[in-house]
């Protein structure tokens, strides 16, 4: 097999990223790109984002999950306690984020560190769920292999009948991270492969420095 890809190009010319044109926070600065991209672009989820982690194996891996909340802290998702992305994370709290915009020519880079949220938060998120996926959360056994998809579909219907009429409780196994960053970059797509590229790294009593990267 022999693919080569190297005439795929594509020129970006949307848009610009200045220092004197965007907030010297970088949360406000990431609010107002993901308002922009979710009103003004067709992105499927604007709110989809891969997160890297160091496995127990000392790999990197790398998956796509959906951002839930951001506030001033950080970046929220919910995920199965048990998976290789939580062990992992509960190993190795330092984790990598990023977003990808294609048709905003448009990435942001954040390393942080992950912590779990209060059980309340968790609690609140899961109520608001719709059923099937708050069933879906205790059938998974996330990153267990498992026979067949019958096994899955079996447990399932038996939830759904044994859960009927019911409130469905959050298993205590699955819950909430919150990514709290130390650096955040903006990627500005840009002609001529010169993108515009700016890191905010935090300092001390929650200064952001704000740097242009070379492309």
């Amino acid at each position: 097999m022999n693919a080569d890809l190297g005439s795929y190009r594509k020129s970006y010319e949307k848009q610009a990223l200045l220092e004197a044109n965007i907030s010297d926070n970088p949360m406000e600065v990431f609010q107002k790109w993901f308002y922009e991209v979710d009103t003004n672009f067709d992105e499927s989820e604007t709110n989809a984002m891969t997160i890297s982690t160091i496995g127990l194996d000392g790999f990197p891996k790398s998956r796509v999950v959906l951002l839930k909340k951001y506030t001033h802290e950080g970046f929220i998702f919910y995920t199965n306690y048990k998976s290789d992305k939580a062990k992992a994370i509960m190993s190795n709290p330092n984790v990598c984020l990023s977003f990808f915009w294609p048709k905003a020519e448009r990435q942001v880079i954040i390393k942080g560190s992950a912590e779990k949220v209060s059980p309340n938060m968790s609690d609140g998120y899961f109520e608001s769920r719709p059923r099937g996926s708050q069933l879906g959360a205790l059938v998974s056994h996330q990153s267990e292999v498992v026979k067949n998809r019958e096994v899955l579909e079996e447990e399932l219907h038996q939830l759904e009948a044994k859960f009927e009429g019911k409130e469905i409780p959050r298993p205590e196994h699955w819950g909430g991270f919150i990514v709290k960053p130390i650096s955040i970059e903006f990627w500005q797509g840009r002609p001529n492969r010169l993108h515009d590229r700016i890191r905010f790294t935090l300092k001390e009593e929650f200064d952001w420095v704000m740097e242009r990267l070379s492309p």
